[in-house]
């Protein structure tokens, strides 16, 4: 920080633990006056983490100076025997999560159903305005690999569950062979943050809702913004008035807009054409299912890694049924 010119040299370094698992840990850092959030592997995370981390840095630091609500860019380093790992700084946001919740929105979001649209259509917006960066200017030109981005998601993630198939998935078979005569033949790459959720933003105290910043960018690359719409989406209920809409899920959705309402305000702020979100949708819960399965075959007595096992058998039903009863033709 010394030599970074930060603030505070000299003076005592306060640390407090945020979150953290297998892949990170955060925690908020104070020294005279001045606020950061550090960001680092664990001891015991894969060697790769230290590269991915200065991925997500790369990411957030092209994000200053652009529209797209993000945490600031303070410091990296990538010298691991300063801490063991690589790690940067990034800006302390003064907001909430709806993960730090459990599954009650702060008010007034909690009693007065009307203000929640508000998130929802922050929600949308923060994508739709990622969408937009100019990645090239913004020195991100060899983040990801755009071209065929569409025929290496399918056969990277089909050869992927071939390599830890332990059991058959019902509709795997249609899902996948409907995703490769369908695969978009044109589009317009962009950035997009690849995990895209009420999960991994965080908005400002009070009302109206106002999205504070995008977080958790590890699977942040360069590839089809309209993914992440779909990955947003893909549990979003089509009709807001039925009963039960909206629940159960880790984030309560009553009183939120429609999924058609939600795709529509991000084709108005992203000026991106949404007409084969089916696409996205099939293949968002496709590759959902494939990602939570090695989870649930690695699960021995862990309960969340077990709980994964009908979530993976429901989401490639889900997929299989959307292929089969859309009208997209591609």
């Amino acid at each position: 920080m010394d030599d970074q010119g930060l603030p505070g040299k000299g003076a005592p370094l306060e640390a407090k633990y945020l979150s953290g698992g297998t892949q990170n840990e955060i925690y908020k850092l104070d020294r005279d006056g001045f606020t950061c959030v550090i960001r680092i592997p664990p001891t015991g995370a894969p060697a790769d983490r230290d590269s991915g981390i200065i991925r997500e840095w790369r990411i957030i630091q092209a994000l200053d100076g652009t529209d797209v609500p993000h945490t600031a860019a303070v410091a990296a380093c990538e010298d691991t025997s300063v801490l063991g790992r690589s790690f940067y700084l990034m800006g302390y946001v003064d907001g909430w999560s709806p993960m730090d919740q459990h599954g009650v929105w702060p008010e007034p979001y909690n009693s007065d159903l009307s203000t929640r649209p508000g998130l929802a259509y922050q929600l949308a917006e923060g994508i739709a305005l990622l969408s937009k960066v100019d990645w090239k200017a913004q020195g991100l030109h060899d983040l990801g690999r755009p071209d065929g981005f569409h025929d290496r998601q399918v056969d990277r993630w089909t050869r992927f569950f071939d390599r830890i198939k332990a059991r058959e998935l019902d509709g795997i078979d249609v899902a996948t062979k409907w995703l490769q005569a369908h695969r978009p033949l044109d589009y317009v790459p962009g950035l997009m943050h690849g995990d895209y959720q009420f999960a991994n933003v965080m908005f400002e105290h009070g009302a109206p809702a106002k999205l504070a910043a995008l977080v958790d960018w590890e699977m942040g690359t360069v590839g089809d913004p309209k993914l992440d719409l779909g990955w947003m989406l893909m549990n979003w209920p089509e009709d807001m008035t039925v009963e039960g809409a909206g629940q159960g899920g880790y984030a309560d959705l009553r009183g939120m807009p429609d999924r058609a309402k939600m795709v529509q305000h991000y084709s108005e702020v992203s000026g991106r054409q949404v007409d084969d979100l089916d696409y996205y949708l099939i293949l968002a819960k496709w590759k959902l299912a494939i990602i939570l399965e090695q989870g649930y075959q690695r699960a021995g007595d862990d309960p969340k890694l077990q709980s994964f096992g009908p979530v993976v058998v429901s989401a490639m039903r889900e997929a299989a049924e959307l292929a089969e009863s859309t009208d997209y033709k591609g």
